[in-house]
């Protein structure tokens, strides 16, 4: 397996586009109920956490913008490579690749669930699951630019969702954000813990990085469309907070979508109904760009073919379907990827910066000794 990564020119995509993957990684099924699991840990200084998790996803692409400059253009498959040397990097790839599988399973569960108990409570799971697998597959069959393509055309098509925010910004009650700082240190790392599933995402630089026409721009607007995402999560976690008393909040699931319900649109009575048909434009470019990462993974460390890999994953992921029917195993796998992605997003790729540090700092004390 090469280190570095010589895409083809159809293959490169303009830097600007890293903001809108990287946003609409981030913001999926896990904004509807953010609000509801930061206030849990850290009450109303909830939009606090939101922000301060923000300012931590920041230092960490920084920190994937150093280590991928260690490199012309190599992903996080090619430095594992080089660092752990042919069957232990596999090891590491591999785990890479169940990740990615497992979180895109994740997201549809969820989005299957939200679908259900908001508009068809008799829809079988299998259903929706084989429609967004169908879906994911056909963009993932057309390469890193088509899925890259979905990332933006789902954020042009979704961005009149948060205009809605405006209706309940009118209802909310200030003195529930009051007072504030009340929360301690602990509680906010604890919300920064919690939320982490929710902005799982950003991960995915390393990745398409090979890919990026202008990588020395690659930083800025990675940071743009993560703090664009940072910025919705303050929004509606700030307007949750505002809207619902203390008791409602923490027994509304999907506080995001229970406020929808007060839109009123002429000739439309159940607004909420709209906005749970759009999310899947909204989870669609989650699915394919960890679909993407998982498939392309398997062609890298293994030298699988690409298009086989799609279809094995994508007959497992309809298969996965079959295996959990009930919402409290859901959450307890949930909780379980969380854990694992905060692993793996946020603390393995500062360690590997040291590794590559390391070594690079090894080579040079023995090129100067030869």
């Amino acid at each position: 397996m090469k280190v570095n990564l010589e895409p083809k020119k159809n293959l490169i995509f303009n830097a600007y586009l890293v903001a809108f993957i990287l946003h609409t990684a981030q913001i999926g099924v896990g904004i509807a109920g953010v609000p509801r699991i930061v206030y849990m840990e850290s009450k109303q200084d909830a939009w606090i956490s939101t922000i301060a998790s923000g300012i931590l996803v920041s230092i960490v692409l920084f920190i994937m913008s150093k280590l991928l400059a260690c490199y012309s253009s190599a992903d996080l498959y090619g430095i594992q490579f080089d660092l752990f040397g042919k069957w232990i990097s596999k090891l590491f790839n591999l785990v890479y690749i169940i990740y990615f599988l497992i979180v895109t399973y994740v997201i549809m569960m969820n989005y299957t669930e939200m679908v259900q108990a908001w508009i068809f409570p008799k829809m079988p799971t299998w259903l929706l699951v084989a429609f967004l697998v169908f879906l994911a597959s056909y963009a993932v069959l057309g390469g890193i630019r088509v899925v890259v393509g979905v990332t933006f055309i789902s954020l042009l098509l979704t961005l009149w969702l948060v205009v809605m925010i405006y209706t309940p910004i009118r209802h909310l009650d200030i003195n529930h954000l009051q007072p504030v700082f009340m929360s301690t240190w602990k509680e906010h790392m604890m919300a920064i813990y919690k939320v982490s599933f929710s902005v799982i995402g950003f991960e995915l630089l390393l990745f398409i990085y090979p890919y990026i026409k202008e990588k020395n721009k690659a930083l800025k607007y990675a940071l743009i469309g993560t703090w664009y995402s940072t910025f919705l999560l303050t929004l509606v976690t700030a307007v949750s907070i505002g809207f619902f008393s203390h008791e409602s909040l923490l027994k509304t699931i999907w506080p995001v979508l229970s406020m929808f319900k007060i839109v009123r649109i002429p000739n439309l009575e159940r607004f909420e109904f709209i906005a749970v048909s759009f999310w899947m434009l909204i989870i669609l470019p989650n699915i394919c760009m960890f679909f993407w990462a998982a498939t392309r993974g398997v062609k890298r460390v293994f030298n699988f073919p690409q298009k086989k890999a799609i279809y094995f994953f994508a007959v497992a992921l309809f298969a996965g379907s079959f295996l959990v029917d009930d919402r409290l195993t859901m959450n307890k796998v949930t909780d379980k990827v969380g854990a694992a992605a905060f692993i793996l997003s946020f603390i393995y790729p500062c360690f590997l910066l040291i590794l590559v540090k390391v070594k690079q700092s090894f080579i040079k004390m023995k090129g100067v000794k030869g």
